[in-house]
């Protein structure tokens, strides 16, 4: 017979929510059930942040070795072995996995469950555990943090292409001679730059006009100079139509739509980042009644409830942006209104992000194209990074700063920042927008030099329109 288990709390996924959300609810006293059906952490630390950004710092640290010359220092030929680039990311991700599983075992009041959960009832789920035994749980609360997975395209002859997705990339221990991505967003850019510069040539495939087509156009055109200056072939406003493995050798190749005509890009390697779907699918959601948008993301109100009471959804499940601190934030919400006396709702939060390509691109608050789309009026502060003391003296000019203000107020409305550390220096903007500091309290701060921080007092001293 099938086992049942009453809980206080069901939480279906380990990820950046799941986990701190059980032992929290298990320290206010509530017997909690935390399922995962592969490994603690999400995506985040398995898949997406942990790895890709350690990967990162590799393939930085070889574009700075060749560059040693510049710096009066002779380094000598740089080689990557992309071997021993993956066991470092490994035993990175290891060290992050195993610290979390000591959490959760270590707090009472949580039990693990390792297997796949789907809903069977109102409140009610099966839990086929990785051992093979199934297990009934039902509990007054259900939270559902199962994250997402890389989306694969429609595209004719994709299934019969050994392509490679981000997670898979990871994987290998040998690299690729010629890397083609389909796709311009953050996955792309970063795993493209990161692979060009461990000496793999890559070209990127982008069917926008412009790379990262939620930004400004001066800051997708900045992107692209510098990925070009690194020498990366970028196709903008060109869709990929067919793809095809081409004999024994296996060389891929791309049957693109360009602005000028018809072409095909041939690779040994395809890398495929056109986005990201939920994990949903397996729940069975209709079963607990829990309504889905038409793309499978769980729909939830601001305080994160779906349409069944005492059913959340949290982080990248219930779509919206997908980032690791929007998560984390989710499970800090519904501390707040189920534990404490809070009113805390999706809306009370600004959305930072960086973009890990080299150098960085840091992001929150309005781009000059939603503020025009409101109706601002505002004004824009803008400076190269050639203009940062700190940034030449490291020999890191590449980028810019821009700001938008209350034309009125003097509010800082939104910032980018391309450049050296661009999301370190983003986040000093961002506490000053939560603070609600007009610009001028920035402009006339005395911060120490040399530093990247005193680029702030230059940037607001630097209207377009002064």
């Amino acid at each position: 017979m099938t086992e049942t288990r009453t809980y206080d709390a069901v939480i279906v996924g380990a990820g950046q929510s799941g986990v701190p959300l059980s032992t929290a609810l298990a320290r206010a006293g509530w017997k909690v059930a935390l399922v995962e059906r592969q490994l603690v952490g999400g995506s985040c630390i398995n898949w997406g942040c942990t790895p890709t950004k350690t990967m990162v710092a590799s393939a930085r640290v070889a574009y700075v070795a060749r560059r040693a010359a510049s710096f009066g220092v002779e380094a000598g030929p740089v080689a990557v072995d992309l071997a021993a680039v993956r066991r470092r990311k490994e035993e990175v991700v290891e060290g992050f996995r195993r610290s979390l599983v000591r959490r959760i075992e270590g707090t009472e009041g949580v039990d693990l469950l390792m297997g796949e959960a789907h809903f069977n009832g109102h409140k009610s789920l099966a839990v086929r555990l990785n051992a093979g035994e199934t297990l009934h749980l039902a509990a007054d609360k259900v939270f559902i943090n199962t994250g997402g997975r890389p989306q694969v395209p429609r595209l004719p002859g994709l299934d019969q292409v050994p392509f490679l997705d981000s997670t898979s990339i990871m994987e290998l221990e040998q690299l690729p001679e010629h890397l083609l991505v389909l796709g311009g967003g953050y996955v792309g850019l970063e795993f493209g730059q990161m692979f060009r510069r461990f000496g793999s040539e890559v070209t990127i495939i982008q069917r926008r006009d412009q790379l990262l087509p939620n930004e400004d156009s001066d800051v997708a055109e900045a992107v692209a100079d510098i990925l070009r200056e690194d020498g990366i072939r970028l196709l903008l406003g060109t869709e990929a139509q067919e793809a095809h493995a081409e004999g024994a050798g296996g060389a891929i190749s791309l049957h693109v739509q360009a602005p000028d005509g018809q072409h095909v890009v041939r690779g040994s390697h395809l890398l495929v980042a056109t986005g990201r779907e939920p994990n949903s699918d397996a729940l069975n959601l209709a079963a607990g009644g829990v309504a889905v948008d038409r793309r499978g993301y769980i729909l939830a109100d601001e305080r994160l409830e779906t349409n069944v009471p005492g059913v959340y959804a949290l982080g990248d499940v219930k779509g919206g942006p997908a980032f690791t601190h929007v998560s984390y934030d989710d499970y800090r919400i519904l501390c707040a209104n189920l534990l404490g006396d809070g009113e805390r709702t999706v809306h009370d939060r600004p959305v930072p992000y960086v973009v890990y390509i080299d150098p960085q691109l840091g992001r929150v608050g309005l781009t000059e194209r939603q503020a025009r789309e409101e109706g601002r009026r505002y004004r824009v502060a803008r400076i190269p990074m050639s203009w940062v003391a700190r940034a030449i003296e490291l020999e890191e000019t590449r980028g810019f700063m821009k700001a938008l203000v209350d034309a009125e107020s003097d509010q800082i409305l939104g910032v980018a920042i391309l450049g050296i550390e661009g999301g370190e220096i983003m986040a000093m903007l961002q506490v000053a927008m939560m603070a609600g500091l007009p610009y001028p309290v920035l402009r006339d701060a005395v911060f120490t030099h040399p530093s990247l921080s005193e680029s702030l007092n230059t940037l607001f001293s630097s209207f377009e329109d002064s």
